[in-house]
């Protein structure tokens, strides 16, 4: 049995023991490459019968076009269901604050409308692509993982994961981060990608995009951060990670398919999290959004 074959087995054990052991679980579905390989692995894990989940998406409205087109796609393909939440409405209501500045983002605010979307769905268990290589936030996660009746994380409510025995035991408003492919690396998604033939957004491979200059790293351009046209260059990027087009640097690039890809990731010494601005913003930048329900 090869790494990918192992790794497939063990997601899909996790996907079921959440089926078996929470009376509500959904998929948190950002329509990046991570989520579109956990709701392959949850087909398979219950083919023939349908996903007996929901996919739950938070919007905050600077999404790629090229990322929300596939997630309704892949709604229909696999005949899901799919619950939107809008950081947008979350806004209008007060409970979450729009930043200002020339570097606002609305990355931090998707944990308001998360919190509220897990409370209004009911939700015990949120499944997440989230893997232990990506950062060193994520490195020390558990596969289960505790959140408390406010949506947080507090290192004493985790329970030891020995083998493969999972505990979901948990108190009435409490649920759990769920995270399939913790054990993955980018390098084992993307291989699987390739073996699976999964369809994943355009913007993973190198294209020709108006990018500008921001903090050292090529940003899109983008209708919410306006820049003078005389900063704005064409270059062929591609985007190793599809968060917000407010906060996610693209790479120079001419990777345009999967086996490129795969090289350039072998040959890579940077984690595909570098693109992400709003990981920048401290030394504990994720750590701190962990800790109040980001992932």
């Amino acid at each position: 049995m090869n790494t990918l074959q192992q790794l497939e087995n063990e997601a899909i054990y996790i996907i079921r023991e959440v089926a078996g052991q929470f009376n509500k679980p959904a998929l948190l579905f950002s329509g990046g490459k991570d989520s579109i390989v956990l709701l392959h692995l949850c087909h398979k894990a219950f083919a023939p019968a349908k996903i007996p989940f929901p996919l739950v998406h938070i919007d905050t409205g600077h999404n790629f076009p090229e990322t929300l087109s596939l997630r309704d796609t892949l709604v229909d393909r696999y005949d899901v269901k799919l619950h939107i939440g809008y950081v947008q409405d979350s806004i209008n209501r007060g409970t979450a604050l729009e930043e200002t500045g020339k570097n606002a983002s609305r990355n931090s605010l998707q944990t308001v409308t998360l919190l509220e979307t897990i409370e209004t769905l009911e939700l015990d268990a949120c499944m997440g692509g989230a893997r232990r290589d990506e950062e060193k936030a994520r490195a020390k996660e558990r596969i289960f993982s505790v959140r408390d009746d406010f949506g947080q994380w507090n290192e004493k409510l985790q329970r030891p994961e020995v083998f493969d025995m999972l505990n979901g035991k948990i108190h009435p408003g409490e649920n759990v981060r769920v995270f399939p492919i913790s054990n993955w690396t980018e390098l084992d998604v993307w291989e699987y990608i390739r073996q699976e033939k999964l369809e994943i957004p355009s913007l993973y491979f190198a294209h020709s995009r108006p990018v500008y200059q921001r903090q050292g790293q090529w940003m899109p351009v983008n209708a919410f951060h306006p820049v003078a046209s005389n900063q704005i260059e064409v270059k062929m990027v591609r985007f190793r990670t599809v968060g917000d087009m407010s906060c996610t640097a693209a790479v120079l690039s001419e990777a345009t398919d999967l086996d490129i890809i795969i090289d350039e990731i072998r040959d890579s010494a940077l984690s595909e999290r570098g693109a992400r601005m709003d990981d920048k913003r401290s030394e504990g930048a994720m750590e701190e959004r962990k800790k109040v329900g980001y992932f």
